[in-house]
């Protein structure tokens, strides 16, 4: 194969130049890895993106890098997959930073903080803005190497069995909302449940909570919660633009030889721009099609947002405080967001704010 033409076949621009075939295919080794994924079949765009990324691999190896795909629970539970990375129980895990902030809150800066950085401004942090060397030193810690792979932009605010229409209703209502923004919710008087996507709407027709976050509408759609909670809330600040993260247990990276080192950084880019396209694909018609089924869309409350963003930055200053790993990554994070705050509003939420609302 020549050089020129598996470069137009790697698919990423500039991490794709990086990657050059050895000689022979014959010279490269068997190995044949095991990812754990923190996602359920059901959401085939975000476990998809580790299926996607296995597949990339063996594509640019020649099918002599085999990696296989396991759901939660097929080896370990979904949120034990990076302690299973960690331990060496498999090699790699396909997972959120944010599913361990018990360990310590810093892990949220992988994927996504309250009121942070969307798709775009996490992408260019991770690549550009130093991001990507800040989470791996932390990571390194753990005996672990991360790599973006997949976001799903911007999503939704959640369901309601009844309609929130300032801070004050918010009062006692019981939501499935895990993390930071569990946490912020507390603060402003709900009562944050942690419950796995297969509870979600048993919980709430039996009104056992009163509302429930999941991602957007692809993904909220297939669970049919506008059957039981139809009041559809919108944005999830929490979420701005989280980032999936593909984990590689640290010792079994260093096992790996240059080129496949280079095939992984390949696919994981690869994967992390094709899933935000595929929601930005789907989204649309799944959300007209939850609309047509009796979702009645609403944007959270003002004071509500104001209400969340101060907690947000007060627990933030916090933390950092108290939490050097956390404090390191946040004043690094912290300039870039407030520079790309700063630009955003200049160009792209000018022409969004005046085009969008103005298309025939």
């Amino acid at each position: 194969m020549k050089r020129r033409d598996f470069l137009k076949g790697a698919g990423v621009g500039l991490a794709a130049g990086a990657v050059s075939l050895p000689a022979r295919a014959a010279d490269l080794p068997e190995v044949k890895w095991r990812i754990a994924s923190s996602f359920p079949k059901s959401l085939d765009t975000i476990f998809g993106g580790g299926e996607q990324f296995a597949k990339r691999v063996e594509q640019l190896t020649q099918g002599k890098f085999q990696i296989r795909v396991f759901a939660p629970g097929e080896i370990v539970p979904g949120l034990q997959v990076f302690d299973a990375v960690q331990q060496g129980t498999v090699e790699a895990g396909h997972s959120a930073g944010y599913y361990y902030v018990g360990k310590n809150k810093a892990f949220a800066f992988d994927t996504a903080v309250p009121f942070g950085l969307t798709a775009r401004q996490q992408n260019a942090w991770f690549y550009y803005g130093g991001g990507l060397d800040l989470t791996r030193e932390f990571y390194k810690e753990y005996g672990v190497i991360n790599f973006p792979c997949g976001n799903t932009g911007t999503q939704m605010g959640g369901w309601f069995r009844k309609e929130i229409k300032s801070l004050a209703d918010l009062k006692g209502v019981k939501m499935r909302i895990p993390g930071f923004g569990g946490e912020i919710m507390a603060k402003l008087g709900a009562v944050p449940q942690s419950l796995p996507g297969s509870d979600i709407y048993p919980s709430l027709e039996k009104g056992a909570i009163d509302a429930a976050e999941w991602v957007g509408p692809y993904d909220d759609e297939k669970l049919g919660l506008y059957k039981v909670a139809k009041h559809y809330y919108y944005p999830g600040w929490w979420e701005g633009g989280p980032t999936l993260s593909l984990y590689i247990n640290q010792k079994e990276w260093e096992k790996l030889p240059e080129y496949y080192q280079q095939c992984i950084t390949v696919a994981a880019a690869e994967a992390n721009l094709h899933m935000l396209a595929e929601y930005d694909a789907k989204n649309p018609a799944a959300l007209g099609k939850l609309i047509r089924g009796g979702a009645v869309l609403h944007p959270y409350p003002k004071d509500l947002m104001e209400a969340a963003a101060k907690i947000a930055n007060e627990l933030y200053e916090e933390e950092a405080g108290k939490n050097p790993a956390f404090k390191k990554i946040y004043d690094s994070w912290k300039r870039f967001r407030n520079d790309e705050f700063q630009w955003f509003r200049v160009a792209e939420t000018t022409y969004a704010n005046f085009t969008f609302s103005n298309v025939k």
